[in-house]
């Protein structure tokens, strides 16, 4: 069993600064990266930054030079700086945890979390 829980979200004036964290929980034998992803009302989910064990991380073209993610690789838990925010950064943010664990034999799998909302008013 893996769970996945975020947390940090809240109001913010734009150009306020937020810090959302995930933690991944469970029987994990190897953590190969975590991602953050964000869904605006009416909006498809997309992809907002992922970073890999070995600590190689990739952003959408609309957060760089705002967002920096990182990880603790030893306690399963990602970060999402967010500066400079802006009204358009609105959104529920989910994390996304890729990594091998147990079930009837050692398996690759992706498990989400359940969501944290970050508004920024303008």
């Amino acid at each position: 069993q893996v769970q996945v829980v975020e947390s940090g979200g809240g109001l913010v004036q734009a150009g306020g600064s937020l810090r959302l964290s995930c933690v991944v929980s469970g029987t994990i034998f190897k953590m190969n990266s975590i991602g953050w992803f964000r869904q605006a009302p009416g909006n498809e989910r997309e992809l907002v930054a992922t970073i890999d064990s070995g600590g190689i991380t990739n952003y959408a073209d609309s957060v760089k030079g705002r967002f920096t993610i990182s990880m603790e690789n030893a306690k399963y838990t990602a970060y999402l700086q967010m500066n400079s925010l802006k009204p358009e950064d609105t959104a529920v943010y989910y994390c996304k945890g890729n990594l091998l664990t147990w079930k009837r034999g050692v398996l690759n799998a992706e498990y989400w979390g359940q969501g944290t909302q970050v508004t920024v008013a303008s």
